[in-house]
C-alpha cells in the first residue's frame, strides 16, 4: 500500500487564511500581481492558443490576459471562495484535490498555491493528468531563499529570549527540487527559473503586515504557541538592525503534457562539437 505523504500543512488552516485575508488582498497582491505579469508574458511570447484554461489562485488577475495570451475560455480555482470574487467562472477546490477530467484542459496555471501542499508531486500528477496532450503549465511558486532574513531574526531572538526555537516557517524547496518533481511528474520538457524579488522594510512590522494581507502566516500542521510579545519585538529589532531587507524567490515551473511531436533533449554525450571549441571559434 502507498503510504500518505507527510501531513506538514493543515490544509483547512491555508482555505482560512485566504478567506480571512481575501477583503482587503488587493492592498497586499503585489507578488501576486508580479507573477501574473510574468505568466502573461510567457503566455504571449507561446505564440499559440489555448481553448480551456484553468488558473489556480489567479482569482481577480486573470483580467491582466491580453489577447496575445492566446487563452479562451477561463476557469478559476481557489481553496477559499472570497478569493474568487470577480473572478471568471469561478469554483472553490483545494489545490491537492481539484476535480477534473482527464485530457480536458489546454491550459494549466497555479499563482502560489502549491508551496503548502503536502503532495507537490501528486498535485503536479493531477495537473498533468487533466492536460491534453501538448497541454501547458505553469506554476508560479514560492521557493529557495524566500523569508530568510526573517527567519533568522525569529530564530536568533526566540533564543536569545525563551533559549529555544520553535518551528513555525516551513522550510521551502530549491529550483532543483522543483524541476526533478516536474520530471516525476510526467511532464515532459521541464523548465524551471526564479525571480528574486529584494524588499527594504523601513518598518520591519510592515513585513507581518503584508505576510497576514497575503494570507500567508504560519499555517503548519503542528502548532505552537504564539510568539510573545517580548520575542516579536526582539525579532523586529534584529529584522531592522540586519538591512530590515527582505527576499521573496518565485519560482516558475513550465512543462508540457507528453505528446509524440513534441522536439526530443539531446542525450549526454550527442553533441556534435564542444562547447570549448565553439567558444574558440568565436574569438
Amino acid at each position: 500500500m502507498e503510504k500518505s505523504p507527510p501531513q506538514i500543512f493543515n490544509r483547512q488552516l491555508v482555505r482560512q487564511r485566504r478567506e480571512r485575508s481575501a477583503g482587503n488582498f488587493s492592498d497586499f497582491d503585489f507578488l501576486h500581481r508580479r507573477a501574473m505579469e510574468d505568466v502573461v508574458d510567457r503566455l504571449e511570447t507561446v505564440k499559440r492558443d489555448f481553448p480551456q484554461a484553468l488558473f489556480d489562485g489567479a482569482g481577480q488577475l486573470t483580467a491582466m490576459l491580453t489577447p496575445d495570451c492566446g487563452v479562451g475560455a477561463v476557469f478559476s480555482v481557489d481553496s477559499a471562495a472570497a478569493r474568487l470574487d470577480g473572478a471568471r467562472a469561478g469554483f472553490v477546490a483545494d489545490s491537492e484535490h481539484i476535480p477534473l477530467k482527464p485530457q480536458s484542459l489546454d491550459l494549466i496555471v497555479s499563482l502560489l498555491t502549491l508551496h503548502t501542499t503536502n503532495d507537490f508531486i501528486g498535485a503536479l500528477a493531477q495537473a498533468r493528468t487533466a492536460l491534453k496532450p501538448d497541454g501547458l503549465f505553469i506554476a508560479a511558486i514560492f521557493g529557495g531563499d524566500t523569508l530568510q532574513h526573517l527567519r533568522n531574526a525569529l530564530y536568533t531572538a526566540e533564543t536569545e529570549i525563551t533559549g529555544g526555537v520553535a518551528v513555525r516557517l516551513a522550510p521551502f524547496a530549491s529550483t532543483q527540487d522543483f524541476g526533478r518533481a516536474l520530471t516525476r511528474a510526467g511532464f515532459a520538457l521541464p523548465v524551471t527559473d526564479v525571480d528574486k524579488v529584494s524588499i527594504t522594510y523601513r518598518d520591519p512590522a510592515r513585513l507581518l503586515r503584508d505576510l497576514r494581507g497575503m494570507g500567508e502566516t504560519n499555517v503548519l500542521a503542528r502548532q505552537h504557541q504564539p510568539l510573545n510579545r517580548a520575542v516579536v519585538h526582539r525579532m523586529l529589532e534584529i529584522f531592522a538592525a540586519t538591512g530590515g531587507r527582505e527576499t521573496f524567490d518565485i519560482v516558475y515551473l513550465t512543462g508540457w503534457a507528453p505528446h509524440p511531436g513534441q522536439q526530443k533533449p539531446l542525450k549526454p554525450g550527442s553533441a556534435t562539437s564542444s562547447l570549448a571549441k565553439a567558444i574558440k571559434n568565436q574569438s
